[in-house]
């Protein structure tokens, strides 16, 4: 699907539409520095991390192996887990951004690497997800960003046009996969810089604010 001035545009989320800060996360659930770095070692900086967005290992297993690695009690894991979800809050302006977009008829995607319980509890309290058209979710299909893989599920799944598709991301490596196949890439560092590249480079003037 193309919109009438020419592009679709696909968002990830972490980092774009949702906060995504995992060194606040722990350091809010955490009293003493000792936890915090091995929680941080042996969770987020973990290749079973990856493995859950993939969705290949599933969350009571991740709780066990974090609860085993870590010392800490499987009520904890829970909890931070649990947390994780609870931190993942929407970036206000980047939304402003997604709702003009949707009010002018672009059509709207969101390619995402994370869990698939996640993303359903992310879709259950969050009604912006009504808005695209199309979401691909890393935990659903057992692909993740930046394989190219998981670009070429979207382009097949939802018949877009990589040509006429920009992609927001806050990851050099995804947008750089993501060039790769063909699409214009914007690397998201804030929303006023997304805004004025929507609206500059990709010629989106005339549907977003200033």
């Amino acid at each position: 699907m193309n919109t009438a001035n020419g592009y679709n545009v696909v968002f990830d989320l972490g980092g774009v539409l949702l906060r995504w800060n995992p060194a606040e996360i722990v350091n809010n659930f955490f009293p003493d520095e000792a936890t915090r770095s091995v929680v941080r070692r042996e969770i987020f900086q973990h290749p079973d991390w990856l493995d859950m967005d993939r969705g290949i290992l599933l969350e009571d297993d991740a709780i066990h192996r974090f609860q085993q690695r870590t010392g800490c009690s499987r009520s904890d894991m829970s909890k931070l887990l649990q947390a994780v979800k609870d931190s993942l809050q929407p970036i206000e302006e980047t939304h402003q951004i997604l709702q003009e977009l949707s009010q002018h008829q672009v059509a709207l995607y969101c390619l995402s690497n994370m869990p698939a319980t996640t993303a359903d509890y992310l879709r259950a309290r969050y009604a912006f997800f009504r808005l695209f058209h199309g979401i691909v979710i890393s935990g659903e299909i057992n692909l993740m960003k930046p394989d190219k893989a998981i670009f070429e599920h979207l382009i097949a799944r939802f018949a877009i046009d990589p040509a006429k598709s920009i992609f927001i991301d806050d990851s050099c490596a995804n947008v750089e996969s993501a060039a790769s196949l063909g699409f214009k890439t914007h690397h998201f560092k804030n929303p006023r810089g997304c805004r004025e590249a929507l609206r500059s480079q990709f010629g989106l003037g005339a549907v977003l604010m200033p």
